[in-house]
């Protein structure tokens, strides 16, 4: 069985022009075709994908700590804007021109916040986090959930605080008693799952500020025009996924103009290490149409 994660390559920090730090890690050749990766909920740089692929394709896969993550500087305010604002900055700086950009499940806002301003030159959204708070989902969301999206909604403060609850630990077992099996055997895998618990750790290293933040962007309606979206855009979900949209995706597909939508047999929401090849792939072959 393919090894779904495999240590970072190269880590380091980024210095943005007020100052703030952003950390960042990288798989894969140096001189590779540029992937970002906006990681999933409260993981942090260390935590990438397709580690055993990239080097095949030429993939300079490039995982981002967002702001108050890992050893990203905070920004108790920002907005997903601001997040793209920053993507543009670390890619001038770097030289990666509009790279493509991966959204794995709560980073899906932000990589789509990036698409939207013309930061990214391509898209991925890897079992998304959904627009919840968007009015036609309010019936398919179970009542715990529907209370948090409304008190995001009205009282955004009050739900940052509650968000401002979790710990790395509440984090995994969330995510362990919402998987199916098919989504255990990845998690629970011995690398996988030390590695899993690495960027969790780290990700609260500054507390769960960060975290806290980020799920008031996600859960919240989000202030991007996906209208505007003007760069291929695939939207990846497992069929057994159904955690991460209402839907598995069929209206944030159709919100985005040209986006494909791919509904993976058998799989579930680590859709993003078990199909990183083709996701790779897809990805690449947009680069060389559009480059």
């Amino acid at each position: 069985m393919e090894t779904f994660v495999i240590p970072p390559a190269r880590i380091g920090e980024h210095r943005l022009p007020d100052g703030r730090r952003l950390g960042w890690a990288e798989w894969g050749p140096p001189d590779g075709v540029p992937v970002l990766l906006c990681p999933g909920a409260a993981t942090s740089r260390h935590l990438g994908f397709g580690g055993e692929a990239v080097a095949g394709l030429g993939v300079r896969l490039i995982s981002l700590d967002r702001p108050g993550l890992g050893v990203s500087t905070a920004s108790p305010r920002r907005t997903l804007a601001d997040f793209a604002e920053d993507v543009r900055l670390f890619a001038g700086d770097r030289s990666l021109g509009r790279p493509a950009v991966v959204g794995n499940s709560q980073g899906a806002p932000f990589a789509l916040a990036c698409a939207a301003a013309g930061v990214a030159g391509a898209l991925a959204v890897v079992a998304g986090a959904d627009e919840v708070a968007a009015p036609h989902f309010a019936p398919a969301l179970p009542p715990d959930l529907r209370r948090l999206v409304e008190l995001t909604r009205t009282d955004p403060d009050a739900a940052e605080k509650v968000f401002a609850g979790f710990t790395p630990q509440a984090m995994w077992d969330m995510v362990m008693a919402g998987s199916p099996a098919v989504d255990q055997a990845v998690y629970r895998e011995e690398r996988f799952a030390a590695a899993y618990r690495t960027a969790l750790g780290e990700a609260f290293a500054q507390g769960p500020g960060g975290y806290a933040r980020d799920t008031v962007l996600a859960m919240g309606r989000w202030d991007i025009d996906l209208s505007a979206v003007a760069v291929p855009v695939d939207v990846w979900y497992g069929a057994q996924d159904r955690t991460h949209s209402p839907d598995q995706g069929r209206t944030l597909t159709s919100r985005i103009p040209g986006a494909v939508r791919h509904l993976v047999p058998g799989a579930g929401g680590a859709v993003l290490w078990t199909q990183a090849r083709p996701i790779l792939r897809t990805l690449l072959r947009h680069v060389r149409e559009t480059g």
